[in-house]
Parts: structure tokens; sequence; C-alpha cells
């Protein structure tokens, strides 16, 4: 850590590529096992680890004089990877995604149950209904930040991404969840009560 506090000479530059050795580490273990909720595999990963460790370090060399030392250095550091991962996987949710409630995706759901028929297609049919009122009772905001919650974006890369606050998502969310249940309820596939 010292080496980083100094910013010049050969010290430094050992101590950012051993630091950043370690960030990318990190970084690829918090991607694996976060990828697949984003479907993203191969090279895409290494590069989003690599991106991730690049901006981390560089927020960290930025940020330095700031380490008060309450907490190991690296310890202090993997908060920085982790959350520009969480913005890396959020961004290239937002770039790549054509989130959408994919047909047979939903239709798989109630096999993973490990549900009778009936059930089966009562499930479907719910899954249809869900699909349709997303489609039809949501604004395309609404819509936008319901399809981005349910596929898991952290809240703080989608407030970032929508320019917004946490309030203002917990709303939407609110209201959106409101349109869908009057939706189902009309529509018969949910009791007013429950």
């Amino acid at each position: 850590m010292d080496a980083l506090e100094n910013a010049c000479g050969p010290q430094y530059e050992q101590a950012c590529t051993r630091l950043h050795e370690l960030l990318v580490r990190i970084a690829m273990d918090v991607v694996i096992r976060q990828g697949s909720r984003y479907r993203i595999s191969g090279p895409e990963l290494d590069d989003i680890a690599h991106q991730a460790a690049a901006d981390a370090l560089m927020r960290i060399t930025r940020k330095i004089h700031g380490f008060r030392g309450d907490a190991k250095f690296t310890t202090w550091a993997y908060r920085f990877v982790v959350l520009e991962v969480s913005n890396k996987l959020g961004r290239h949710f937002w770039r790549v995604s054509h989130a959408r409630f994919d047909s047979e995706e939903w239709a798989q759901v109630p096999d993973r149950a490990g549900v009778d028929p009936v059930s089966y297609w009562q499930a479907r049919e719910l899954v249809e209904a869900v699909r349709d009122a997303v489609a039809t009772a949501l604004s395309a905001h609404q819509r936008k930040v319901f399809v981005a919650v349910v596929n898991g974006v952290p809240l703080d890369t989608l407030a970032s991404e929508l320019e917004t606050n946490h309030n203002a998502l917990y709303k939407t969310m609110f209201d959106a969840r409101k349109k869908l249940r009057a939706r189902l309820v009309a529509g018969g596939h949910l009791g007013t009560t429950g």
C-alpha cells in the first residue's frame, strides 16, 4: 500500500501490477458467479472481469488517500471491484438485452417445479396472462424497470442507468405490481384477496 501512496517510480508500477492481478482474480470469481444470471459466458465474461479490474484499479489509486485502515487493504479494494463488476454486468444487460418474457423460458417454469399436468397448464395460462399484462398494462418506463428487476439488475445499476434513485424505482415497481395485479384479478387469474 505504501507504494501506491507514493504514486511514482518502479515500486508504484509493481504495486499496481500486483493489485491489478488480485483485482482480476476477484472480478473473475464475481463474474462467474453472477454471469449466468445475465446469460454471459466465454470471452465476454473475461472481458467484463478485466474491464472491472482496470476501472477498480483506477478508482483505488484515486482514492488511496481516503483509505483509513479500518479494514485490511485487500478488503477495501475488494469492495471497489465488486461494485465495478455489478456496474458492468448491469450495463451489459442494458446493451444486449432485448428484455422480454421468452415463451420457452416461461413454459419451463412449471417443469422445474415438478408439477402435475393440470397445474402445468394452469401455470402456463398464468404466465401468458402475466406476459400480456406486462406488455399491455404497464407504461414503457414501468415495463423497463419491471423487466430489469425481474432479470436481477442491481438497483444501484438500474438507478444509475435511468438517472433516478431507489425511492423512484420502488414507486415505479409498486405501481407496476398494482397494475399487474389488477389485470390478473380482472382476468380471473388471481383472487381478490390472494
